[in-house]
């Protein structure tokens, strides 16, 4: 696993501008879709860079996690516009189906649902991603059919 980090880090110049898109592909090469102490200290010592300024990154954004995960990231948008177009329901029929709150993984460690503060999909409120797709005009009966998608 370590060798395909090495091939990661060598796709990019040993800069700090770099940072988050060695950051992205190391949390996406890995199962558990988060990022290890051990992988941010090899990443701050490739950019020679403090352990600390590395975490500082990672904790600042909310796509980066720094314990395991789901293999599928659902996140609902929190935002005003959501919420008046019923993003409540879409998060009780979420809780309801998969049996977790936000911040959980499904016991089979397939979702992990978090919450976000706009997807940028204001037109068709109510919405949420599943990893990098986006679902709109959303119901409770339209939640569980999208999940089977990725149930394979």
């Amino acid at each position: 696993l370590d060798m395909r980090k090495t091939d990661i880090l060598q796709k990019y110049p040993p800069l700090m501008e770099n940072v988050l898109q060695i950051l992205h592909d190391f949390q996406n090469n890995n199962p558990r879709n988060f990022l290890s102490q051990k992988d941010l200290a090899m990443i701050a010592k490739y950019l020679n860079v403090t352990h600390g300024s590395i975490y500082g990154v990672v904790s600042y954004y909310t796509l980066f996690s720094l314990t395991p995960r789901g293999k599928h990231i659902i996140r609902i948008c929190n935002s005003p516009v959501c919420h008046m177009a019923g993003s409540k329901d879409i998060l009780t029929a979420l809780r309801k189906n998969l049996k977790i709150g936000f911040g959980e993984t499904t016991a089979e460690g397939l979702f992990t649902l978090e919450s976000t503060e706009c997807i940028g999909q204001c037109d068709q409120a109510p919405g949420m991603s599943v990893d990098e797709a986006f679902y709109g005009n959303l119901t409770a009966k339209k939640i569980m059919p999208i999940l089977k998608n990725y149930q394979d």
